[in-house]
């Protein structure tokens, strides 16, 4: 059970950076990408359908660490509150951003969601970026500090853009698709650049989780006898549902939706 509880926080961890990653990176490149507000919208409604169902793997991240790893949660819940904090606070800026944009007064409110989005998946990047930071020098007792912090925070905000990129290039049609087109480079298939970076961002926790060797943080066996049953179950309709997304939207968008 202790290898079916690793192999699933790795699965969805390894998700949550390969899928929601082209969200949180398109969205942190939004401003240029679209410079108008009919292709902000173009840029938005690209990844519209994903970030829900992208979100899902974070949050199953989280409850597999805490249903099967509760002291490695309760250690990184407690020293990396600094992290966590702003990490949130992006997500939540960001989501409200999309939720809202649509349904306010006019073009100011429009461009003020159009700022939350970015400031958001910004945030969201970098503060995920710092934690890793400490996670891959094995201290996640405490945020990581110096210019270790620094360049692996910006470092893991770039692959992001970058991976944002790649999915721009798929999704986008227009002024903002050669815009996105220009910075990937002229590749001979346009999603191999998305390809390179989901592998890259997939090994980041890959590589934090080895770095803490969390099979040492394994709850009680029959904890564990009745977690891990139950979350296979769920994982199949998941990955299901999830699948059922990609294809039903893998279309490239030709214009705004309601955002």
């Amino acid at each position: 059970m202790d290898t079916l509880a690793l192999a699933l926080l790795a699965f969805f961890a390894t998700g949550w950076f390969v899928l929601a990653g082209a969200d949180i990176g398109t969205g942190m490149l939004t401003p240029y990408l679209g410079r108008t507000d009919r292709e902000r919208r173009l840029v938005l409604a690209s990844f519209a359908p994903f970030f829900l169902g992208n979100e899902v793997w974070l949050i199953a991240t989280a409850g597999v660490l805490a249903g099967c790893f509760p002291e490695l949660e309760g250690t990184l819940l407690t020293g990396q509150l600094p992290v966590l904090l702003p990490l949130l606070t992006g997500w939540i800026v960001r989501d409200v951003g999309l939720w809202t944009r649509g349904r306010g007064p006019g073009p100011r409110w429009r461009a003020l969601c159009d700022g939350a989005v970015t400031t958001g998946s910004w945030t969201l990047a970098l503060a995920t970026g710092w934690l890793l930071a400490a996670l891959l020098t094995g201290r996640p007792y405490e945020p990581a500090t110096g210019p270790t912090a620094v360049l692996t925070a910006l470092a893991v905000a770039a692959l992001f853009a970058a991976h944002g990129l790649g999915f721009a290039t798929l999704r986008l049609t227009g002024l903002p698709y050669e815009r996105a087109r220009r910075l990937v480079g002229r590749a001979r298939r346009p999603w191999h650049s998305f390809a390179l970076t989901a592998v890259l961002l997939g090994g980041l926790p890959l590589a934090g989780g080895a770095a803490l060797a969390p099979g040492s943080h394994t709850a009680d066996p029959g904890t564990l006898g009745l977690l891990v049953p139950a979350l296979l179950v769920v994982t199949v309709p998941l990955v299901g549902v999830q699948a059922w997304i990609w294809h039903t939207f893998r279309h490239r968008v030709t214009g705004p939706s309601y955002l």
